[in-house]
């Protein structure tokens, strides 16, 4: 099952609810920056979905677009999933939404409509890129070497090799000891 956190599992459970699974109106608890927040992991996740807001119904308004109109949160199957809840059949077609899909593909299901992740990399004339120009090196680099570049401690210098350049960057830094220098890390050719 998927993570949630308490308050992502009260909006969704409050949302299984309700009529149309409406996500609105937030907890009292929730306000401002925090439910933006909220809100904007729960859409990037898929657990909730925006949907234009029938007004006329009396529905609750998450967001205005600008043209006069608004939107709604709408608890999707997915997040409907993420609670332990069994969709019915398709996606309930909201009002205002076009008709839904009858097919909806698993929430881990790759889609064609997914972009590949960017690949990052460091901005020129940083200090992170003049780490890992002083790790490319043949000869590679001391803490005292990286220290002295970059004016960090050393414990800011492991934490960026091991945080930034290896989770973040996907760098392989190795290290080893060299008789005359002491130990050395370096990032292989590739």
């Amino acid at each position: 099952m998927t993570q949630l956190s308490d308050t992502q599992a009260l909006i969704l459970s409050a949302a299984a609810q309700r009529p149309e699974h409406i996500a609105l109106p937030l907890p009292e608890s929730l306000r401002g920056g925090a439910a933006a927040k909220v809100v904007g992991a729960m859409l990037a996740k898929g657990f909730l979905e925006e949907v234009d807001a029938n007004l006329r119904k009396g529905e609750l308004m998450w967001r205005e677009t600008g043209d006069g109109h608004g939107t709604t949160l709408v608890a999707t199957d997915a997040g409907l999933a993420a609670i332990g809840i069994e969709p019915e059949g398709a996606h309930i077609a909201h009002a205002g939404a076009p008709d839904a899909p009858t097919e909806v593909p698993a929430p881990d299901t790759p889609t064609e409509t997914e972009a590949a992740p960017k690949a990052r990399t460091p901005r020129e004339g940083t200090k992170q890129a003049t780490l890992i120009a002083m790790l490319r090196a043949p000869e590679g680099a001391t803490i005292e070497e990286m220290m002295a570049a970059t004016n960090w401690a050393p414990h800011t210098l492991r934490g960026a090799m091991a945080g930034a350049l290896k989770k973040k960057l996907g760098l392989t830094i190795t290290s080893e000891m060299v008789e005359v220098r002491g130990r050395c890390y370096r990032i292989p050719e590739a």
